[in-house]
């Protein structure tokens, strides 16, 4: 998957085989906005589209439009996945929790 950024939102972008089209999805907001076009300078075009009336629709509503984000999360792995991670975290002089963010982060700005 891709991302692009319209006016300050991400938006997840996919190709859809079905019907041949684009599709970005906003991301972090706090409800639904998607948009369609065949090319990347008409999706762009139609995300701003859809992100304009979103907003508006949040601004008539008074709802904050992005989703608010605590910091926490709960993750279930395997015994023997948790097992290693902390493993690992305790090579590394980390807690779990140091260690797991990291790793998180790597990954993020890797995408």
């Amino acid at each position: 998957m891709n991302t692009m950024t319209i006016n300050g939102y991400q938006a997840i972008i996919a190709f859809d085989p079905d019907i041949q089209m684009f599709r970005g999805e906003f991301i972090g907001i706090n409800g639904g906005a998607d948009f369609y076009a065949d090319n990347v300078a008409g999706l762009k075009q139609e995300g701003e589209v859809s992100l304009r009336v979103f907003l508006e629709a949040c601004q008539r509503r008074n709802i904050e439009p992005r989703k608010h984000f605590s910091g926490k999360f709960s993750l279930r792995v395997d015994p023997a996945t948790h097992e290693a991670a902390t493993t690992a975290a305790a090579a590394h002089g980390q807690s779990l929790n140091q260690w797991v963010t990291e790793a998180i982060r790597q990954a993020a700005l890797a995408h």
